[in-house]
């Protein structure tokens, strides 16, 4: 039975890539392996005393874990700065497809930026799923979220998937571990989607009320006495 409150968001990929590229994953499923082998506590020679590492932090995870994850289409082997691949891929029918996993931009459009550099090249990689979000959605495109271990930083943007699903959506990255070596393989996330409903904000500013900050003192107090109080009471 489908829940009613269900999102779904729909990938689709040219039919003879079918059972070659590797699948986009909910979040959830991508967990990298040093977060798992993390501990949940470390002496803090601070406070003399073990505290809880990020592990235990819901919002943290959290951020990891929501949405889904677009994988790297094939091995890329990187050596001294040069970025080879081998892919199998069969010749498309119909479709402008991209053969290689990555492309550039010329470093020209980021002038002004804060990630120009002269004489350097700013990395694309190439998706090969179309995706399609519910109605009144819009899916945000960001770098695989805390995700500090991986040698490039993808750049974030907005995408009215709702409306624009029939083409493909490639992500721009800035390298910026040029000392790697080594090989990124094959379905290592490159981008993190994330649904957000469209719509309006306002804002609204005041100065805390008397049991505002009457709640604020006891929260803060309750969660000092019990660790774990949000994951229990709050985390949804």
């Amino acid at each position: 039975m489908t829940d009613s409150n269900e999102l779904k968001l729909k990938f689709r990929c040219p039919k003879e890539l079918e059972g070659l590229l590797p699948q986009p994953a909910p979040a959830t499923l991508g967990v990298p392996d040093w977060l798992k082998a993390m501990p949940t506590t470390a002496f803090s020679s601070l406070n003399q005393q073990d505290d809880q590492t990020v592990k235990r932090c819901p919002p943290f995870v959290d951020a990891m874990t929501s949405g889904f994850l677009i994988p790297l289409v094939c091995d890329l082997t990187i050596e001294n700065g040069e970025i080879r691949w081998d892919n199998s891929f069969p010749p498309s029918v119909g479709l402008d497809v991209p053969r290689s996993p990555i492309s550039f931009h010329d470093g020209s459009q980021l002038s002004g930026s804060p990630l120009f550099e002269p004489d350097r090249f700013f990395i694309k990689f190439h998706n090969l799923w179309t995706i399609e979000a519910p109605e009144g959605y819009r899916l945000f495109f960001t770098h695989p979220v805390n995700r500090f271990d991986l040698p490039f930083t993808t750049l974030s943007g907005f995408v009215d998937s709702d409306s624009y699903k029939d083409a493909w959506i490639h992500f721009p990255a800035h390298w910026h571990n040029t000392g790697f070596n080594g090989v990124l393989p094959k379905g290592t996330p490159i981008a993190q989607c994330i649904p957000v409903k469209r719509g309006d904000w306002v804002m609204e500013t005041s100065s805390l009320s008397d049991d505002e900050a009457r709640r604020i003192r006891e929260l803060s107090s309750a969660l000092k006495r019990e660790p774990g109080l949000y994951r229990r009471k709050y985390r949804q």
